[in-house]
Formats: structure tokens, C-alpha cells, sequence
């Protein structure tokens, strides 16, 4: 039973396929905090600055 278990490949693509879209969401994630990173320091840097 333990080696039909380990020869068993029929879920195997869709592991690949979650692992993949856990990547790609990540950096997704990644990109907008850095986006969103400088634009605060932009705008609202530009508006502190404005109010001193």
C-alpha cells in the first residue's frame, strides 16, 4: 500500500500548479507593498514636507 502510495502521480500536478500560484502570489504581494512603499513616500512626503 505504501509503495502504491509513493508511485502515485495523479495529484502531483496540481501540487505543482498550488506551489506555482503561491509563488506568483507572492510576488504579486512583494511588487505592490514596493509600490505602494514609494508612493506613500511621494505624496505624503511631498504633504509633510508642505505643512513644516
Amino acid at each position: 500500500m505504501l509503495i502504491r502510495f509513493w508511485r502515485d502521480v495523479r495529484a502531483a500536478t496540481a501540487i505543482e500548479y498550488c506551489f506555482l500560484a503561491c509563488l506568483v502570489s507572492i510576488g504579486i504581494v512583494a511588487a505592490a507593498r514596493s509600490i505602494g512603499t514609494r508612493l506613500v513616500v511621494g505624496y505624503y512626503g511631498q504633504a509633510a514636507d508642505g505643512l513644516r
